[in-house]
Order: C-alpha cells, then sequence, then structure tokens
C-alpha cells in the first residue's frame, strides 16, 4: 500500500519530518528492503535502528524510528512495532473485500498458497509470503499488499494462547480457515485443548456474515463451530463434510488426482501439491474458493498452476532416477506420518528411506513422539536414518548420504524434520 510519511505521520500517531515522500509497502530487513518500501527498525537481537543507513542506501524511501531522527524522510515515533500494527491495520482499511486468514497446526502455508492461486484468477489477491504469520509477518503482509488488491490471504500462526486474538483486531478477517489440530508446539501450548483454543480465536473474531471453514475430520477443529455466530462451511474426507474429499489417487510422481462433492457440485482436481495427506488442504481451499463465487475453471487451473512455498514435498531425482522428497521445511507427528505415507504409497520396486531430524516443541512427550514414528516407519517398510538426535530410539548417523548408500532409479528418499535441523542441504547433496 502507498502512504506519504505526512499520512503515516498521522496514522501513528508520530510526527514526519523530511521532505514529505510516499512509500510502497514496508520491509523490516535493510538487505532485502525494495525501492521505495518504508524501513521498519524493530528490537531483536540487534536493534534495527542500527541498519537505517543501510537500508536508505539499498532503496528504502522513508524509515520509522523512535530516535532522534536523522537524514532522508520518515516518522518519529515512540514504537517502531507499535507503528508497524498501526500501519498495517490502516492497510487493511483499504482492502475491499474479503481477508481470508489462515491458521491450523500444519497445512496454513500450503493450503494459503493455493487458495491464493485460486483467487488470483478470480480477482486481485495478495498473500502472505513464505509463512510470514506472527506479529511480524502479518502486518507486514498487510503493509505489502498493492493498492489495487481486492481480496487478501493471510497466514496467521500462535505460540500461545492470545497470539492470534492479538492479530485479529488488525486483520479482521471476513473468513476464516483452520486447517487442523494436531500436535505441533505442545511444548509451548501444553495440550491439544489449549491449541484448540488459539486457533479458534480466528473463528470468534468473525462477523456474522462472514465464513468459517472448518476441518470435519478433526474434532476439535470441527467443534469451533459453537464459537462462531458466521457461517460454517466443513472440509475433509468425514462423510458429513460440506466440501468433501470423495476420493484421492496418486501417480508415480505423488501429484493427487481429487474427486471433491459439494452443494456446489462434484469437481475433480490436480493440485500442484504432493501426496494423499494434502488432499484436505486442497479441500480447504476449494471451500472458500467456491463461497466467494470462483469459477470451476479457476478453482482447477488455480491449484494445478500454484507457485508454492519451498522445502514442502518438493521431488526431484538423482543422476540415477531415485526420487528425493524434501519435506525438510518443518515437522511435527502429524506432518511425518502424513510424509511417510506418502513415501510407502509409491509404487513398489524399490527401497524407501526416510532421513529424519528432531521434531522441535513437543513439550514432555518429545521422546515418545519421536519412537512412535519411528515404529511408524518400521512397519510402512521404511529405512529410518535419523541426524542429529537420538530420540528416535537408534544412533543418529554422522554421515546420512553414506547410510543411504547407492541408490537405484526405483528407490525413494524422504528428508524431513524441523527446520532447525537444517536438512534441506541433503536434498541438493543427494541429486
Amino acid at each position: 500500500m502507498r502512504f506519504s510519511t505526512d499520512e503515516l505521520a498521522g496514522i501513528t500517531n508520530g510526527t514526519a519530518f523530511g521532505p514529505s515522500v510516499t512509500i510502497d509497502g514496508a520491509n523490516q530487513d535493510s538487505r532485502a528492503i525494495e525501492s521505495g518500501q518504508l524501513f521498519v527498525p524493530l528490537l531483536a537481537e540487534r536493534d534495527g535502528h542500527d541498519f537505517i543507513d543501510g537500508a536508505m542506501a539499498n532503496g528504502a524511501g522513508a524509515y520509522l524510528t523512535s530516535r532522534p531522527p536523522g537524514e532522508g524522510s520518515g516518522v518519529q515515533v515512540e514504537d517502531t512495532m507499535d507503528a508497524l500494527v498501526a500501519i498495517g491495520s490502516a492497510a487493511r482499511e483499504r482492502i475491499p473485500g474479503p481477508v481470508v486468514g489462515i491458521t491450523g497446526s500444519v497445512g496454513k502455508t500450503s493450503t494459503k498458497d493455493l487458495l491464493a492461486s485460486i483467487l488470483r484468477r478470480h480477482r486481485s489477491t495478495h498473500a502472505s509470503v513464505k509463512s510470514f504469520n506472527n506479529e511480524i509477518g502479518v502486518p507486514l503482509t498487510l503493509c505489502n499488499t498493492p493498492d489495487d488488491a481486492e481480496i487478501a490471504v493471510v497466514e496467521m500462526g500462535a505460540r500461545g494462547i492470545g497470539h492470534i486474538a492479538s492479530l485479529c483486531p488488525m486483520v479482521r478477517p471476513n473468513v476464516g480457515v483452520v486447517t487442523t489440530v494436531a500436535g505441533a508446539h505442545t511444548g509451548e501450548f501444553g495440550s491439544l485443548e489449549a491449541i484448540a483454543v488459539a486457533k479458534g480465536e480466528l473463528v470468534e473474531s468473525l462477523p456474522a456474515e462472514g465464513l468459517a471453514v472448518l476441518n470435519a475430520d478433526v474434532p476439535l477443529a470441527a467443534g469451533m463451530r459453537d464459537r462462531t455466530d458466521a457461517e460454517v462451511l466443513t472440509f475433509g474426507h468425514h462423510a458429513d463434510a460440506d466440501v468433501r474429499v470423495a476420493d484421492v489417487r496418486l501417480d508415480g510422481e505423488l501429484r493427487a488426482t481429487i474427486d471433491i462433492e459439494s452443494r456446489w457440485g462434484s469437481i475433480t482436481v490436480t493440485p500442484v501439491t504432493r501426496g494423499a495427506h494434502l488432499a484436505t488442504n486442497a479441500a480447504a481451499a476449494v471451500a472458500v474458493a467456491l463461497w466467494v463465487g470462483a469459477s470451476e475453471d479457476d478453482i482447477v487451473r488455480g491449484l494445478a498452476e500454484a507457485p508454492l512455498s519451498p522445502w514442502r514435498m518438493e521431488l526431484t531425482r538423482t543422476s540415477s532416477g531415485a526420487l528425493v522428497i524434501n519435506d525438510s521445511y518443518n515437522a511435527n507427528p502429524t506432518s511425518m506420518r502424513g510424509a511417510m505415507d506418502s513415501l510407502a504409497a509409491l509404487p513398489d520396486g524399490g527401497r524407501r528411506i526416510a532421513i529424519v531430524g528432531y521434531m522441535g516443541e513437543l513439550g514432555d512427550d518429545e521422546r515418545t513422539d519421536h519412537e512412535q514414528i519411528a515404529t511408524y516407519a518400521s512397519a510402512n517398510g521404511i529405512e529410518l536414518i535419523a541426524v542429529g538426535t537420538s530420540l528416535y530410539g537408534k544412533a543418529p548417523t554422522e554421515d546420512p548420504l553414506a547410510a543411504v548408500g547407492a541408490l537405484a532409479a526405483a528407490d525413494a528418499v524422504l528428508i524431513k524434520a524441523s527446520r532447525s535441523a537444517g536438512l534441506e542441504s541433503l536434498a541438493a547433496q543427494l541429486v
């Protein structure tokens, strides 16, 4: 969104300085600043004010500061984080119609990517980049919405109860999607029930004329219908789902052909995502798209051509032809089982190998959770190679590539762990 520095001063209760200029969007990273953006120096491990000069040299149009202003144009404010939220809220005011909030224990980013791809064919649409879903990423998403955007799709994460509730007054979603409630971040939340409380804050924020889109396969998600006066659409495999996954068929590279049934009729889609476990993400995106009036062609093409965020069921092949599945962006027991199901579903004839690392933020049950994944792999005929942790009940390897050994064309390797494990480099080394 474009704002003049004089407008920003009014929005933030700050004081403009320097020549009045118009900025287009915002960024808190001086290295990634784009020409004409507003630089927002935040206080974190380092003080962002120390990088104002660098941001301006890299093309920033203006900057915020809570210090005495220096050269250039900008706005002096009491607190730069509060100012960013105020600007995000002002940008939200300019988006004419529906703003979709997406949350859930897993599947937020994939669902966001799929839905945005559909809606871009229907109306001018902006969406969160990558996984910009926290107290910094959400206001930046709103600030960076183009002026002509009619729809925004905003991913919303939570590390505790109250986090999503604090974002909702700024986002003011018309549509809220809860992908699922599962054992992710239980170390921070304490229980699945607490996760459901936190994710349901999005549903509670919806207006009566809005829409809640809930996972029918997960009782803690489906039960959120009691927390809103908005219309409710459920999705999933459940027989009573409003947007139901009737059948899923996988090809040899894990592309899913999905039959979806709803009150709007039947539709067959082939999303760009890989694996049967992501069919419900596609169904959630279809539910929103149908409600806002997207056409069947918008849906079919949008799902098939969606540009996805990296390291989520990415498929490549080694020189020998073996399949490498890079799902290293994040991991928890639910997503780990889903990825292993996809690995096991490949046609018979070769080795099935999972290189796995630490699954973070699982709390007191982390050893049990890891050991259960090792058991699940064994039950599905998958060789498990652990990296960086002994929680899977076996000694971790120092050289996972040597442990894999030579790969034949019929073999397949899954690489998966929490982001902190940094296993994405293994995929590049394998291919």
